[in-house]
Parts: C-alpha cells; sequence; structure tokens
C-alpha cells in the first residue's frame, strides 16, 4: 500500500522567506530516490539544488516553473511504497549542504594553447592577465591539486625489463570523472629539463640525485598531468569549436565526466547568435509611442538582494575613497615564476592571487579594516573570510573564503579557483556567501582603470583592482614600460578614518610592488 507524501519549500538555512521554482528536474511518474535532485529554486541569495526526502512515485508537481512562493509551501507530492519511509532530516539547511552536488565540469579544465588566463575572468574579482603577449582567457575554469604521484607497472621477472619508454601512467581518479572512465596510458614524453630549476640546462638529462627514471617518471606525469586539466571534447567539436573562434572553457559541458559535446557547442553559438542579432533589432519602431517602447523587468531572486543591499550599505555607511597607482611588474614576474614551479602545476594563477594574499597580510597591520560596526561596539576579527565580488548572469555575488588567513599560497591558489568555477555555474551556495570580512572587487576583468565600489554590508572595506597595463613609469630617473595598476579602496569612515585608509592601501600597494615581503 502506498502513501502520498508532500514536500514543502525548505528554508535552505538562511532565514529566508520565499524563493522561485526555477525548474522541476521531475515530472509526474518518475520515480525517484532520497537525496536525488527533484527542483532547483532561486533564493535571494543563490540556486540551490533541492533532494527528494523520500523515495517512490512523482504523484504531482504542485508548483509551476517561475512562481514564487514562501517557505513551507507544499511543492511535490510523492507516491511513497509501504516499504518506504521519509529520510529523516534534521534540519532543511543541513540536508541540502549535504546532499549538494558537484557541478558538471568541474574538473580542472584549461582550453589548447592557452598560456594565459585569471581563473575569475569574466567576474568582477579577477583581474586579466597581462603578463604575456596574446589574447587572455575570459573563462571561470576551476583547478584542482596536483595530481598523486605516478605509479609504475611492476616489473615481471619472467620477461625483460620494459624500459622506461614502456612505462605506463594511470591516470588518478578526478572529481567529475566518471569511475567507469576508461584508464588513460600516457605517452612517452622525453626528458625535459624544468623550467622551475635554474640549474637544469647543466644537468645534462639527469636529476639532481643522478637518477634518470626518476625524471622520465617526472615528465611522464607532467603529460598526464596536462591531459587531466584539458577541456575534454572529441576532435570534431574541438575543430568546430576552433573554425567559430569559440574558447571550449566558456562552455559549461553536459556530456559524461564533464564533457562538452556537439549540443553544448551549438547552444552556446545559438546564444551567441542570438545575443547579437537582438542588438540590431533593439531599438523599437518611433512610430509607436514612447510608453509602448518599455520592457518591463521584474526585479527578483538575487538582483533584488543586491539592490536592496546596496542601497543600504551606500547610504548607511559613510564611505570614502582612496585610489593609489601601483607598480606591478614584479608581481608579474612573480606570477610567471609560480606557472612554471611544479609545485602550482594545474593550477590557475594569476595577479588576483597575489593581492589577495596582500590584502590579508594589510589587514593584519591594520586590523580595523577587518571589522563590522554596530551602533554600539566596533567588532574586529580575528579572522578573515575574503570575499570575490562575482557578476554573474543573475546579479552580483559575493562568496567568501573562509579562513583565508591560514591558507598557504598554493591553497589559497586552489580556493580561488574552486570559487570561480561555482561561480561560473552559479551553483554558490548561500552559506559560501555568509560571514564575508572584506571583499576585492575587480573591475580590471572589464578592461577598467579602477572604480568607486560599495561596501559590501556587514564589513567596512572594500578594494578594486584595475587592469594592468604597461605604461612609461619614472624609475630611477629614467622612463621605461612597466606594468602598473590602480587600487581603489572605499572604507567605513566610522571606522577607518583617512590615516588608517592610506596605510592600508599603501601595505597593499607595497606587495604588489615587491611580493618578496610575503617571506617576512
Amino acid at each position: 500500500m502506498s502513501n502520498i507524501e508532500s514536500f514543502n519549500l525548505p528554508d535552505v538555512g538562511e532565514g529566508l522567506v520565499e524563493a522561485e521554482i526555477v525548474s522541476w528536474k521531475v515530472k509526474p511518474g518518475d520515480t525517484v530516490a532520497v537525496n536525488d535532485v527533484i527542483v532547483e529554486i532561486e533564493t535571494a541569495k543563490s540556486l540551490v539544488e533541492l533532494p527528494s526526502p523520500y523515495a517512490g512515485v512523482v504523484a504531482e508537481l504542485l508548483v509551476p516553473e517561475g512562481q514564487t512562493i514562501e517557505v513551507g509551501t507544499p511543492i511535490i507530492s510523492v507516491s511513497v511504497g509501504g516499504a518506504g519511509q521519509p529520510a529523516p532530516v534534521k534540519d532543511s539547511g543541513d540536508a541540502l549542504q549535504a546532499t549538494a552536488r558537484p557541478v558538471k565540469g568541474a574538473l580542472p579544465q584549461e582550453a589548447p594553447g592557452k598560456t594565459e588566463g585569471d581563473p575569475l575572468a569574466g567576474v568582477v574579482g579577477s583581474a586579466p592577465a597581462a603578463s604575456e603577449p596574446g589574447p587572455t582567457s575570459g573563462s571561470l575554469v576551476g583547478s584542482g591539486p596536483k595530481a598523486d604521484a605516478v605509479k609504475r607497472r611492476p616489473r615481471r621477472t619472467s620477461s625483460p625489463s620494459p624500459t622506461a619508454d614502456q612505462t605506463t601512467t594511470t591516470a588518478p581518479h578526478h572529481h567529475g570523472v566518471s569511475d567507469s572512465a576508461p584508464q588513460q596510458h600516457a605517452p612517452h614524453v622525453p626528458p625535459v629539463p624544468s623550467a622551475a630549476s635554474p640549474d637544469s640546462a647543466g644537468e645534462s638529462g639527469l636529476t639532481r640525485d643522478g637518477s634518470k627514471g626518476q625524471q622520465r617518471g617526472e615528465a611522464v606525469q607532467a603529460a598526464v598531468n596536462r591531459l587531466l586539466t584539458r577541456v575534454l571534447a572529441k576532435p570534431p567539436v574541438r575543430k568546430a569549436a576552433k573554425d567559430l573562434g569559440i574558447d571550449l572553457a566558456d562552455i559549461t559541458p553536459t556530456g559524461r565526466g564533464g564533457e562538452v559535446t556537439k549540443a553544448d557547442l551549438l547552444s552556446y553559438q545559438a546564444q551567441r547568435d542570438a545575443e547579437l542579432d537582438q542588438a540590431e533589432t533593439f531599438w523599437a519602431p518611433s512610430k509607436k509611442p514612447q510608453n509602448q517602447r518599455i520592457e518591463r523587468v521584474k526585479v527578483k531572486g538575487v538582483r533584488k538582494a543586491t539592490a536592496r543591499a546596496m542601497v543600504e550599505s551606500a547610504f548607511s555607511a559613510p564611505h570614502v575613497s582612496i585610489f593609489v597607482d601601483v607598480d606591478a611588474s614584479r608581481t608579474m614576474e612573480f606570477v610567471k615564476r609560480l606557472k612554471a614551479s611544479r609545485d602550482f602545476e594545474g593550477i590557475k594563477i594569476s595577479p588576483l592571487l597575489i593581492l589577495a594574499k596582500a590584502v590579508i597580510w594589510a589587514a593584519a597591520r591594520n586590523p580595523s579594516v577587518n571589522a563590522t560596526w554596530t551602533d554600539d561596539e566596533i567588532l574586529i576579527k580575528h579572522f578573515m573570510n575574503l570575499g570575490i565580488a562575482a557578476a554573474t548572469p543573475r546579479g552580483l555575488m559575493v562568496p567568501n573564503i573562509k579562513d583565508a588567513q591560514d591558507l598557504s599560497l598554493k591553497e589559497l591558489a586552489i580556493a580561488l579557483n574552486e570559487l570561480a568555477t561555482k561561480a561560473r555555474a552559479g551553483k554558490t551556495q548561500p552559506a559560501e556567501m555568509q560571514g564575508g570580512t572584506l571583499t576585492i572587487t575587480n573591475v580590471g576583468a572589464l578592461g577598467i582603470d579602477t572604480g568607486t565600489p560599495i561596501i559590501n554590508p556587514g564589513e567596512v572595506a572594500i578594494v578594486a583592482f584595475g587592469t594592468i597595463k604597461q605604461k612609461p613609469w619614472v624609475l630611477d630617473g629614467e622612463v621605461i614600460p612597466r606594468w602598473i595598476t590602480t587600487l581603489g579602496g572605499s572604507f567605513d569612515h566610522r571606522v577607518v578614518d583617512g590615516d588608517l585608509s592610506a596605510r592600508f592601501m599603501a601595505d597593499v600597494a607595497a606587495i604588489l610592488e615587491e611580493p618578496a615581503l610575503l617571506l617576512d
């Protein structure tokens, strides 16, 4: 005997009172299991996928797509078999966090031939990489840590020992890759001196300990890593993307294991063409009265919450802004060295990483910038939840990296990449946007030199990172080309006065001018 169970719209842990049904992932008659994603909703914070607390057959969808409803409203009914029981859910928010699914295509990705690119390009929290010639990437691509050490096939005593050229490597399991995927065998790669080793040229094909096998193994592992960080796509899809001038890393993959399919490419191209076509027909015929040529767009979800927060911040916190030009040439050199380092292999590196470290370092020297104002007291935070302002199709979001002060440079780089991946896919969870203490916003991603940012509510400081360009610069009495950027900072004058804001910005600038100070 079956029972009909209703599932009510839960509070996703943020105290929100309503949400919009964006898209149903099931239809009446579908069989669902516990924790299967049944619907995607948009709250005032982000998109959230709701899992089913029941196992059974979908009886009815109680709310249509596009409708905004209050928390507690029944949204779906499921026919549960006599043996089936609803899954115990102590707290809806916890359940959502526990069952959040990985974003398709979360595998580290990199377009073929790319030598430069900011993991947050296209996001207001990123700088265009300018340290190398050629076009920069506009993609939001996440990357993970370096793959596990290479494992060699054991020798067989019954036959001659295989040479190093015959050694094969099995690709390590990566998040986002199907467990059933066939093993990848790395092609033979001749030993190549490491670009990160200053004395590699004199080693004559030997590693420092004299082991040719070790160097060959590292070269094979490097080849495997390159395979793993490439965008997954079949050759015809790659050729079509090249002919169309489309960067595969810009496409959200839907294929198995994060593969970009032909359908993904055609959908992306159709969307791009539609945007261009709309530009030609945007202006309505002047024959119509002007009041009939107004398009009405309902303000809801993320954009509504952002507008409310920005108005509250702008009119409750007295903003003061200062700007400083910075010679970031050594930062660009440092970024280039990190990209060549084995320790950062497979990880996207950009100047934003150095700025993030600089902000953390400078905040420790000027603690009042990492605080919250209340009418009765100033709350100085002895931790850094570093926010990165991200412009997404659904509006501005500011996810933050928790306890960023405890992360090494490599860990911070990985965290930035993961944040970028989620932001681009629209999968940032509400909890990841709570509790920020200081924010970075990068108008440089749009080619803007600087701007006057509005402080994120609950914080007292925000740093704007402008584009990095080669400009004439006076150094030791000579005018020479240098990589120059402009930093802009906005501060709540109730907490941060002119002297403190100037000292904080000077400290941030000092790190960009000389990253070696981070080693002190």
